[in-house]
Order: structure tokens, then sequence, then C-alpha cells
């Protein structure tokens, strides 16, 4: 028997499907106009290497803070499955590492928000990608590249927490990492925030030192209405279609933990 997220997953997964076949159907070739042709997967996956520091500073989410002002800079702007760019939404990505944790900050501009209302407080929420959310795949298993997990935060601050493995089309959202959250909107400027402490320990079991790597993936899901009109949002496109553009584990890009 099938578990509710198990169903949900599969859903997600069908309508996926549907949309990106939608667009597939109706691509372009290269550099015509019209829409977007399906993308190419890079030779050479994106990397983003993170620095470490000593002490472990509070959570939060102002970029113009002294923990974020000195954290290494990543961007999310391309399209998850064609060769579309969104320079509107592109979306900064800041990280750093302590001994015990890895810190993310999102900061996501936006025109209109997609949102669950009311929010529940902060989460655990299910099905936050059928809403604005940003996610951050991780996973230290370079052998089995299907077993991973998978973390979700909403402008309004619910959350979700995932293991994923796909030998078992397993979704777990029972399992907790641990982690802490962070979310933030400013509407005068109309840009959102999303921030996460996650425990090192919820993604390895072995020791994390400078020059570790793991294999990772960000996004961010924006926009009003289904999801053919959304935007869907990946640091290290995946390029496929016919199935969901994020659980592409293959496609997964490197984070490096730097001195």
């Amino acid at each position: 028997m099938k578990t509710g997220v198990q169903r949900v997953c599969m859903v997600r997964s069908i309508v996926c499907c549907w949309v990106f076949a939608t667009l597939a159907a109706h691509a372009s070739p290269e550099g015509a106009p019209g829409t977007p042709a399906p993308c190419k997967a890079a030779p050479q996956a994106a990397r983003f290497t993170v620095p470490h520091r000593r002490d472990s500073p509070a959570l939060n989410t102002k970029p113009e803070s002294a923990e974020w002002a000195q954290a290494a800079r990543s961007s999310i702007e391309k399209d998850c499955s064609s060769t579309a760019g969104y320079r509107q939404f592109k979306t900064e990505v800041r990280g750093f590492w302590t001994d015990s944790d890895l810190y993310l900050l999102f900061i996501c501009p936006y025109m209109d928000l997609n949102l669950f209302l009311p929010a529940l407080g902060g989460g655990p929420r299910l099905k936050l990608w059928d809403r604005d959310v940003v996610e951050i795949f991780l996973g230290d298993d370079w052998d089995n590249i299907r077993h991973y997990r998978e973390f979700e935060i909403a402008p309004t601050g619910d959350w979700i927490d995932l293991a994923i493995d796909l030998d078992k089309q397993n979704y777990d959202s029972t399992w907790r990492s641990g982690w802490q959250t962070a979310a933030s909107i400013d509407r005068t400027t109309r840009t959102w925030y999303a921030a996460a402490r996650i425990p090192l320990k919820a993604i390895s079991s072995h020791p994390v030192t400078a020059g570790t790597l793991w294999r990772a993936n960000l996004y961010r899901i924006e926009g009003l209405g289904e999801d053919p009109v959304r935007h869907f949002m990946c640091w290290n496109p995946t390029c496929v279609v016919n199935r969901d553009p994020n659980h592409v584990p293959e496609q997964f890009g490197t984070l490096a933990f730097g001195k």
C-alpha cells in the first residue's frame, strides 16, 4: 500500500510529465522565436563552494548581516528543462558551513506571491511545491545517487523535509532532519527570503571536512496559476521532459566544503 506522500508525489510526477510534455510538443528550434527549446545538460555540472566559519551564528534572513555578507554566492535563474531564463526572478543563494551545520540563504525577487494561506506557523506542510517555494536537494552517496534528502521553505515560513529513496519510490515525510528555518517577505522591494540551517549529520554519517563534496541541486518554483504557466527554476538545469524536472539525481551539481 502506498503512503499518502507516495500518492502525492506520484500525482506531482504525473502533472509534471504533462507540463513538460506540453512544453516539448510546442518547443521551437533553438534560436527560433516562440517557446524555448528543451535544454541540453551541461557536460560539467554546477559547483558551489561554501566557506567555513568557526562560530555557529543564529539564523536570520538579512542579507546585509555580517554572516551572510561574508558567505559564498551563487544564483538560480535558468529553467529546469528549457533554454529559457528568468532574469526578473534571478534568485541569489548564499552559503557557508560550520563544524555542525550547513547554512543557506535564498533571496527571491517576485511579482506576485502564490501562497498557502493561512500559514501553519512554521510547518511541516506537504505539497509546498504547488505554491511559491525554494527547494534544496542534498546527498553524500556518490554510489547510490538515488538516495538523498529534500528540504523546502515557503515565503510564509512553512517547510517540509523528506528522505528520498527513488529505488523504492519512497518519499518519507515522517523523517525529520532537525533543521532550522526562517522566512520573511519584504513587500516594499518585492523580495522574499528563506534561510536554512541544516545539520551535517542529517545528510552524512561521515565527518565533513574542508574538501568534502556532496551532491546537490537547488530549485525555485514561482508564479501564479497552474503548472504550465509557472516557472520551474534549477541551479543546475536537469534538461528532462516527460518527467518531474527536480528529482533527476543524475543532473545534480556539487556542493563543496571549502576552508
